[in-house]
């Protein structure tokens, strides 16, 4: 069953999961040990993250550096793959413009096609680490806008350089995300949500928030969509905090604000155990308000949390 229907059915429930590919190397034991406790939950997919190559500086025996392409996690479809073929539960790959061509887009979508995996989370992607603002890989694309485009022009028929696909699969559903205290690039919210206006025009079925702890900003977010005919699903994206850094660690990486009555609790624990139990108290509290608000659907960004996210959604049941 395609997300957009699980997300459309009436008067239901669902949670949602984000998943990394292994490290390299790692193999996909601890992968598929934390999906088996997500999945007691009934999840309506589970989305995993993509990371294309980037570049390191490695020292050289005589001092110098060498700027080199690594890739740390790799495999995000054939991590798609085997989560549906093993747990038999929607996957949702995240289709990137970092570090792709085109030509690799429309690899991706052969090979997801070929899979069976039509439902994709389309992005950009984030800006290299050196980079002060995002560089689009020479021969890729730019914006999630374009990537958009490529996506429904496959589900025409077409390849990108126009030539018709002789036998044109399934069509694939689009997801996408958005930001209710605004993407770090964007000068101000209204432009970030004109673009997920376009993003909706252009053919985005639902779409995905960022992380967020102020129940207000989401609950504005989405008023101020509707009123500017932004009409697709906008999931809440909920990540529960597990340890005493992140109370500057997740502001800083994921530019959303942690409220002042979080902020003095936080300050409180002792050690990361205390901040865990109170990224759970705190996270199941700030569900139970969004379901207290009409929502229906919560997505959760598992990373370092998948016990704390267990445990909540044990609660929230």
């Amino acid at each position: 069953m395609a997300v957009a229907d699980i997300i459309n059915e009436q008067q239901q429930r669902h949670f949602s999961f984000e998943v990394l590919p292994p490290l390299k190397g790692t193999g996909t034991e601890k992968l598929f040990a934390d999906i088996q406790k997500l999945c007691q939950f009934h999840p309506a997919f589970i989305n995993i993250t993509t990371h294309h190559s980037e570049y390191v500086y490695r020292e050289l025996s005589d001092g110098r550096y060498e700027r080199q392409r690594v890739r740390r996690r790799p495999g995000t479809i054939a991590v798609a793959a085997a989560i549906q073929q093993r747990f038999g539960v929607t996957v949702q790959p995240h289709v990137i413009c970092s570090g792709a061509t085109i030509e690799d887009i429309e690899y991706e979508l052969l090979d997801l096609q070929f899979l069976g995996i039509t439902d994709l989370l389309l992005l950009r992607g984030d800006k290299a680490k050196d980079d002060a603002v995002f560089k689009p890989t020479p021969g890729g694309h730019a914006h999630t806008t374009d990537l958009i485009r490529q996506v429904q022009r496959f589900n025409d028929g077409f390849f990108a350089d126009g030539t018709p696909i002789k036998h044109p699969g399934q069509r694939f559903d689009i997801g996408v995300a958005c930001y209710p205290e605004k993407h770090e690039e964007a000068p101000n919210l209204e432009r970030d949500m004109e673009y997920l206006k376009q993003k909706q025009d252009l053919g985005a079925q639902y779409a995905v928030t960022q992380l967020f702890f102020d129940n207000k900003k989401y609950l504005d977010f989405v008023a101020k969509a509707r009123q500017m005919g932004i009409t697709i699903p906008i999931i809440p994206g909920i990540k529960p905090l597990a340890k005493l850094s992140q109370l500057t660690v997740v502001p800083k990486t994921f530019h959303c604000d942690i409220p002042e009555t979080l902020a003095k609790e936080i300050v409180k624990c002792h050690t990361d155990e205390d901040a865990k139990q109170l990224g759970i108290e705190w996270t199941t509290e700030q569900c139970r308000e969004l379901y207290a608000n009409g929502v229906r659907d919560i997505h959760f960004y598992t990373v370092s949390a998948v016990d704390s996210v267990a445990e909540i959604a044990k609660r929230l049941l």
